[in-house]
């Protein structure tokens, strides 16, 4: 098996990696590369031919991970796109969304260009009628089952534990008189991530493929990040302040929700209102809802008593509705995409409250360089949002206890789960991590550890 390592390496975005063995093409992953100079690198030619892949395995439904599948599909793919069945629904309601931004931005680029005289086309990515192209594509598949796709080709998902749906995937392949296992990690889930099952081990592999997002830093423990997220919100509430949350509409929304929910029936804290301002996050929440095989044990107590409406949630539609929220003062959490701040209606709502130093911003996830959630984070003192500059007055925290990914020390306890001695491959980290964490790997076990470069082909 030859594998090229074409996206999420050396980088948290844009995951791809391509497979030949046994003359059949396979890609692990098709993500959209998010940050710095994404416009120009999502539109580079894909290197190889959609045409000639045969099976594209998705680990589950992030943008980074499946934001290039209808461009793919687009260029020609045909093949099956094998997934677990929430990712399959999460993935399509991410996709729509995707190519609705899209179109709506090349609409506005195009009118602005007329308007400056210049007649310049503005094409996106790909288009809603892309997408319909992909969704009779997915395969849907179960966890723990073993299925064969020929040619001397096993596979199996197991539960990452990252979002609803996520997969780690294992394949068995025999391109010699040996059978080999190689496993991708997918995005590894932290131990007691709200509503889903803790992340599953694997026992043995020759090669592993593992992300490496946080390889190099720990979380705060669950319940010292919910101490600090309760303090947040209680503080900015008596000083008359709203309290800002830029999610992920997948996965961080649902997990924000049930803690904010729990917090409440729990009495430390009162009812308030929260909005939710992502349509995507409420078709989201819907899946969530719909997919109880993936909840943890807690979870499922907590929807089958119907004690999960504690606080006063809103979840708005229209722009109108969105609006409406700016002029409200005090008193309200308010969660809205994107998680890193690059787009979406949190950027409106800085507008309205970034300044104000009564406010505060908490961000509860990875913040990838070059976006604005990272310059926030990083001390900036005034921030170009939709056409101004906007003084960064808020107080700003950053929770990272409540990350879906797996720190260091869960990465490491991963990878100790395995009774044999693979060979570990380091990818979906910022370069300095992976290489640090690539040095731990060595240290804890003594694991032949490499971290490719991006492109690079190795055979295993």
């Amino acid at each position: 098996m030859k594998i090229k390592f074409l996206g999420g390496v050396r980088t948290v975005t844009g995951s791809c990696f391509h497979l030949s063995v046994n003359d059949l093409q396979i890609l692990v992953d098709c993500g959209m590369y998010q940050g710095e100079n994404s416009e120009k690198i999502n539109k580079n030619h894909f290197q190889f031919n959609p045409k000639d892949i045969d099976y594209l395995f998705l680990t589950h439904a992030h943008i980074d991970h499946s934001g290039l599948i209808p461009k793919l599909v687009k260029e020609g793919f045909r093949g099956r796109i094998i997934t677990t069945s929430a990712t399959a629904d999460l993935t399509e309601i991410m996709l729509y969304d995707s190519a609705n931004i899209q179109e709506k931005d090349a609409e506005w680029l195009k009118k602005k260009a007329l308007r400056q005289g210049r007649e310049v086309i503005f094409e996106p990515l790909y288009t809603v009628e892309d997408v319909k192209e992909v969704i009779p594509l997915f395969d849907r598949k179960s966890y723990g089952n073993i299925e064969r796709l020929g040619k001397g080709i096993k596979y199996r998902f197991i539960d990452a534990g990252h979002i609803l749906g996520s997969s780690t995937l294992e394949i068995w392949y025999q391109d010699s008189p040996v059978e080999k296992r190689i496993v991708f990690s997918g995005d590894i889930g932290k131990k007691g991530n709200p509503i889903i099952n803790d992340p599953q081990d694997v026992e043995a592999a020759d090669y592993v493929v593992i992300e490496s997002t946080y390889g190099n830093r720990l979380h705060k423990g669950t319940e010292e990040s919910i101490g600090e997220f309760t303090e947040a919100i209680k503080v900015t509430f008596k000083r008359g302040g709203n309290v800002l949350i830029p999610a992920f509409a997948v996965g961080r929304t649902q997990d924000i929700l049930y803690a904010l929910n729990k917090l409440v029936r729990e009495k430390r804290l009162s009812p308030f209102d929260v909005y939710v301002d992502s349509p995507l996050a409420e078709e989201a929440t819907k899946i969530y809802l719909a997919h109880p095989e993936c909840f943890d044990e807690e979870a499922m107590k907590m929807f089958q008593t119907q004690k999960s409406a504690a606080i006063r949630l809103h979840f708005t539609t229209s722009v109108e509705e969105s609006q409406r929220i700016n002029r409200i003062k005090s008193g309200a959490v308010i969660i809205a995409g994107s998680g890193m701040c690059e787009g979406g209606r949190i950027r409106h709502h800085f507008k309205h409250n970034l300044w104000r130093s009564e406010c505060s911003m908490v961000f509860t996830g990875f913040q990838a360089r070059g976006t604005l959630g990272r310059r926030i984070i990083e001390g900036a003192k005034t921030v170009h949002v939709l056409g101004e500059d906007i003084a960064v007055k808020a107080k700003i925290y950053t929770i990272g206890g409540f990350s879906a990914h797996a720190d260091q020390k869960g990465l490491l306890e991963w990878l100790r789960a395995f009774k044999n001695r693979p060979s570990v491959i380091i990818v979906h980290g910022e370069e300095y991590v992976s290489r640090e964490f690539e040095e731990k790997v060595r240290e804890n076990f003594g694991f032949s550890a490499r971290v490719p470069e991006r492109e690079e082909e190795i055979e295993v």
